[in-house]
This record gives C-alpha cells, structure tokens and sequence, in this order.
C-alpha cells in the first residue's frame, strides 16, 4: 500500500491551513483505499511553540508517522519547462519519479512540469503568473494544493489553463504551497 503524505505550517505553535491539510487527507483515503473513517488530523499534532516548522504526516489507511522538521525555505531563481506525462494527483511520499524528473536539468533551481500542452506545477509547488494586476493558476495542476485551494476559494486566484508560450505576457510569477504561502519570486528566468 502506498503512503501518502500531508506538510503542514507550523508557525510559533499556530497549526496552518488545517481545514484543507484535512480535506485532501480525507479525499486521498477515500479515493486510494475506500476508507471513509474519520481521523481528525488536529488531534494527532502537537505543535511546537516555538519556530518555524514543517509537520511531515505519512499516512494510508491511518497515521504511520508525524515528524516535526525546523524549516528554511529555499531561494529559487532559475526554472526550466519540462515536457512530462508524470501523474502526481495525490501526494505521495515516494517523490522519485519527480526528484528524477529534476535530476535531469541540474542547471535550473526548479523545473515546471508541462503536460498535455499545458503547465501544470514545479516539483514541490503550484505556480501563478500575474496578469493585468490579477493573479492566474493553471486549471490542470499535477496536485491540487491546499494553499493554493484556500487562495482560489477566497478569490485571490483564478485559475485557467496556461501554455508555455504565454509566459512572456506575463507580469510576474509566484511559488504557491503550505510552507511558503504565497511567494512572489523576483528576478525569475524561466527556460523553455
């Protein structure tokens, strides 16, 4: 059986985003394994009080392990689109077939899967460009996020599908995912 994987934020003892780290918990075990139980994440946390903190939950049918991992965000600048029929539409804890994928363009801090024809997310975020002072994600992310859930749900996102050709339209662009929130990145590159 395959063991799935939540990263939640912990900030100064403030667990993050908690609503959507349970929604796309509860979704994978059902859809994955028919399990309909309820485990409430909340109650297996114990947050620490001080720092900033990545909690590692690897699950399947029920919690196999919570860790708590201090947390120093990377500072990536150079991205590459890659052509890719990768399927992560659940977060598993075996990344290889992504780390692989990303091994093979070493002179990019990160790559941009596109799939379909169509970009999707990097390796370890979904993505948003911005566009006449609004902020798009793609419509077909490899995984749904759950910051980028909550940010659609409030209307700072909208999301529609976006080819790699329209990157030099665009205004700016942004890393979404539940350690770094929402991050616009300055002086990017983008290779395709």
């Amino acid at each position: 059986m395959p063991l799935l994987l939540e990263t939640i934020r912990i900030h100064n003892g403030k667990i993050e985003n908690l609503e959507y780290h349970q929604q796309r918990f509860d979704h994978s075990r059902k859809v994955l394994f028919g399990d309909t139980s309820t485990l409430n994440l909340k109650s297996k946390i114990i947050a620490p009080p001080h720092g900033l903190i990545r909690c590692r939950i690897l699950y399947d049918t029920d919690i196999r392990s919570v860790e708590y991992i201090p947390y120093t965000p990377r500072d990536l600048k150079t991205f590459t689109v890659v052509k890719s029929d990768i399927d992560y539409s659940h977060k598993f804890a075996d990344r290889s077939m992504l780390e692989n994928l990303k091994s093979l363009y070493p002179q990019s801090d990160e790559i941009i899967i596109e799939k379909d024809g169509y970009l999707t997310d990097t390796t370890i975020s979904n993505i948003a460009f911005l566009k006449d002072g609004g902020w798009i994600t793609p419509s077909n992310p490899l995984l749904h996020g759950t910051m980028r859930a909550k940010l659609l749900k409030e209307g700072f996102l909208k999301e529609r599908p976006i080819c790699k050709e329209e990157i030099s339209s665009f205004q700016g662009f942004a890393l979404i995912n539940a350690m770094i929130g929402f991050v616009p990145i300055n002086d990017f590159h983008i290779k395709g």
